[in-house]
C-alpha cells in the first residue's frame, strides 16, 4: 500500500483554490512566505512517506490492546509520535506564547492531510489539536503554564470526553457529575464512552477534557461544565504526581481504525477524579465546540486523506493489473491489457481522483477563512467559515466512503481480499461519516443554523462568488471552460432555488428543512467543488510556469466533474424541495413490512 503525499497537488489547491495568499498579504503572520510554505510542505511529506503512511497496514492488523498496566498502541506508532514530537509537527498552528510556531491552520492543515495517509497514528495528534485549542481559549493562566506547554510540544497529548452510554448525540443527557472540593478543584465521577486515544502509551500523560455536572446545575446542555482532568496529577514544580483516579475499562472492538484506541472511561471509580473547571461553571458546551469546530474540519481532512491513499492505491493496481482485450482490437488480438485501459475503470478513477480534489479545496478554503477570521477579526471570514464547517466535515468524508469502495471495485475481486489493503480504507472511512457530529447532524446544522445566519445573505454572498466564478469561465474563450461556465450556472440556479425554498419553509414548515438537509448538503458541496475546480482550472490555463501536463490534468478534472458531478445538482434540489411528505407517508408499519 504504497502512498505518496500530493505535495504539487496541495500547494496548488492550497495557492489557486483556496486563496492561502490572502494570509500571507495580510500581515498576520509575518514570517509567513511561499519559500517557507514550500519547505514545511516538503519536510512533511517526507515525513508522511517514510515514517507515518508505511505504519497504517501493520497498525490496522496489529490494532490496540488493553492489558494491566494500560494501553498499549503497535509497537512502530511508538517511534514514530517520538519522531512527530520531535519534528515539531504539534506545534505548527499553535500559540507562541505556548512553545508553538503561530503559523496558519490553513498550513497546518494541509499538513495534517498527508499525516491522515494513516488516520489510525493521526487521531492522536487531531485531539491533542483540539484540547490545544479549547486551553487555549478557555484555560486560567495558571491551567496553560501548567498544561498547555506540554500539550503543544506533543509531550501530553488531549482528549475529548462527551458521550455516555445513554448519552449519544443528545449530549444535554450527560449524567457525570462533578462535586466541589475546598480547594477549587473538583471530584469527577463517571463513565465516557467513544474516547479516542483516551489511554495509550505514546505520551507520559494525557489531559482528559470532560463534561460533567456540578451540583444544583440547570438540566441541559445550560447545565453542563468542562473540566481538566489528567491521567497523572502534576506537581507544583511541574514534574509528574500520583496517577488520578481515572482508567480505560474497555477497548471498543471496531470495524476499522484498530491501532486507535477508543476506550471506555471511567472516572472516579475509587476517590473520584480530581479535576479542575475549565471557563466558566455551565458554560461547558460553549467551551467544547471551540474544540468540535475546528475538530470537524480536522475530520472533513481525515476524509479528503483516506479518499487520496485509496485513489493513488487503485491508481497504481490499475496500471499493473492485466486483464481483457484493449478496446477495439482486432478479433485475433487476446493480449490482455492494464485495466486502466477500460473505459468504465476509468470512470471510476476519474470520479475518485476530481471527488477527493473538490474535497480537498473545500476542507482548504474553510481554513483559511478560519485564519482570517481569528487572526484579522474579519467577521464575513468568520460567516463563511461557519457556513463551511458542516459542509467539509460531511461532504468530504461521504466522498471517503465513496471513493473508498471504488477503489475497491477497481481492484475486483481483490478489493475484497484483505491482503491488497483495499479493503482497509472502506472500513477506516466508514466511522468518519458518524463521529464528531453524524453527516445527518451536519446537514441539520447547515439548512438550520448556518443558511438562516444574517437573514439569508451569508448564503448568498457565497452563492453569489461561485456565480463570478462561472462568469469567468464563461468570458475566458477557453472550450473547455465555456462548457463549464454551463454547468456550473446550472448547478448554482438548482443550489440557489433549494436555498431560496428552505429559508421560506423554515418559517413556516421546518420538518420540511429536515427532511432535505441531506440532500441540501450534498447539492451545496458539489457545487462547490464545482466552483474550486473551475477556479483552479482557470489558474492553471494562466500560469505559464505550470508544467503542460497538470494544466491537462487540471482541465481533464474540471471536464469530467461538470458532466458527470454538476449535472445532478437539479435532481438533489428536486429532492430537497420534495418536502416531509415522502418521508411522513412511510409509516412505521411500512418500514416495519
Amino acid at each position: 500500500m504504497t502512498y505518496k503525499a500530493p505535495v504539487d497537488e496541495i500547494v496548488f489547491a492550497l495557492n489557486s483554490e483556496a486563496g492561502f495568499d490572502r494570509l500571507i498579504q495580510s500581515g498576520a503572520y509575518p514570517d509567513l512566505s511561499d519559500d517557507l510554505v514550500d519547505a514545511i510542505l516538503d519536510e512533511a511529506a517526507k515525513f508522511a512517506d517514510n515514517v507515518v503512511a508505511p505504519l497504517s497496514w501493520e497498525g490496522d492488523q496489529t490494532g490496540a490492546r488493553l492489558e494491566a498496566d494500560g494501553v498499549k498502541v503497535p509497537e512502530s506508532f511508538k517511534g514514530a509520535y517520538q519522531k512527530y514530537v520531535e519534528g515539531g509537527w504539534s506545534t505548527l498552528a499553535a500559540p507562541q506564547a505556548y512553545g508553538g510556531q503561530g503559523l496558519p491552520l490553513a498550513l497546518s492543515n494541509a499538513v495534517t492531510e498527508m499525516m491522515n495517509s494513516n488516520i489510525g497514528f493521526q487521531l492522536c495528534p487531531m485531539l491533542s489539536n483540539g484540547g490545544m485549542e479549547a486551553l487555549a481559549a478557555h484555560a486560567s493562566d495558571e491551567q496553560k503554564e501548567t498544561y498547555l506547554h506540554k500539550v503543544v510540544s506533543g509531550e501530553w497529548s488531549a482528549t475529548m470526553n462527551l458521550t455516555e452510554p445513554h448519552a449519544g448525540s443528545d449530549v444535554g443527557n450527560i449524567r457525570a457529575q462533578a462535586e466541589p472540593r475546598d480547594d477549587g478543584s473538583y471530584l469527577i465521577r463517571g463513565t465516557k464512552i467513544y474516547i479516542t486515544y483516551g489511554d495509550h502509551d505514546m505520551a507520559e500523560n494525557i489531559v482528559h477534557l470532560v463534561l460533567a455536572r456540578t451540583p444544583g446545575a440547570p438540566e441541559g446542555t445550560k447545565g453542563i461544565s468542562l473540566f481538566l482532568v489528567p491521567k497523572y496529577l502534576v506537581n507544583d514544580d511541574g514534574s509528574l504526581g500520583a496517577r488520578n483516579d481515572v482508567a480505560c475499562i474497555g477497548l471498543e472492538e471496531k470495524l476499522g481504525i484498530h491501532a486507535s484506541p477508543t476506550c471506555v472511561m471511567a472516572f472516579g471509580e475509587n476517590d473520584g477524579a480530581v479535576g479542575w473547571l475549565v471557563g466558566a461553571e455551565n458554560r461547558g458546551m460553549a467551551c467544547m465546540f471551540t474544540m468540535m469546530n475546528n475538530a470537524r474540519l480536522h475530520v472533513g481532512l481525515q476524509g479528503v486523506g483516506v479518499a487520496e491513499r485509496a485513489t493513488q492505491h487503485a491508481l497504481a493496481y490499475a496500471v499493473e493489473r492485466k486483464q481483457g482485450r484493449a478496446p477495439g482490437a482486432a478479433k485475433d488480438d487476446n493480449e490482455a491489457v492494464p485495466i486502466i485501459n477500460h473505459p468504465d475503470v476509468r470512470r471510476m478513477l476519474m470520479t475518485m481522483r476530481t471527488m477527493t480534489e473538490a474535497a480537498r479545496a473545500i476542507c482548504y478554503e474553510n481554513a483559511v477563512v478560519a485564519d482570517l477570521a481569528h487572526a484579522m477579526g474579519d467577521e464575513a471570514a468568520r460567516a463563511k467559515y461557519d457556513l463551511l464547517t458542516p459542509v467539509s466535515k460531511a461532504f468530504s468524508t461521504d466522498i471517503a466512503n465513496e471513493v473508498a469502495a471504488l477503489g475497491a471495485q477497481v481492484h475486483g475481486g481483490m478489493g475484497f481480499i484483505e491482503e491488497t489493503g483495499a479493503a482497509q480504507h472502506i472500513r477506516d472511512a466508514r466511522i468518519l461519516t458518524i463521529y464528531e457530529g453524524t453527516n445527518g447532524i451536519q446537514a441539520i446544522d447547515l439548512v438550520g443554523r448556518k443558511l438562516p445566519l444574517g437573514n439569508g445573505e451569508v448564503v448568498r454572498s457565497y452563492i453569489g462568488e461561485m456565480r463570478e466564478t462561472a462568469e469567468m469561465c464563461r468570458q475566458s474563450n477557453h472550450p473547455v471552460l465555456t462548457q463549464t461556465a454551463s454547468e456550473l450556472g446550472h448547478a448554482l440556479d438548482a443550489l440557489e432555488e433549494a436555498t431560496d425554498w428552505l429559508l421560506e419553509r423554515s418559517k413556516s414548515a421546518p420538518l420540511d428543512t429536515l427532511a432535505g438537509a441531506t440532500p441540501y448538503l450534498r447539492l451545496f458541496g458539489l457545487a462547490a467543488g464545482g466552483h474550486y475546480l473551475a477556479r483552479g482550472a482557470m489558474a492553471a490555463t494562466q500560469d505559464a510556469a505550470l508544467d503542460p501536463a497538470f494544466v491537462t490534468r487540471k482541465l481533464a478534472s474540471i471536464r469530467f466533474f461538470g458532466a458527470n458531478m454538476l449535472t445532478a445538482c437539479s435532481g438533489l434540489s428536486a429532492a430537497v424541495m420534495a418536502g416531509n411528505d415522502v418521508v411522513d407517508d412511510i409509516g412505521l408499519e411500512a418500514l416495519a413490512g
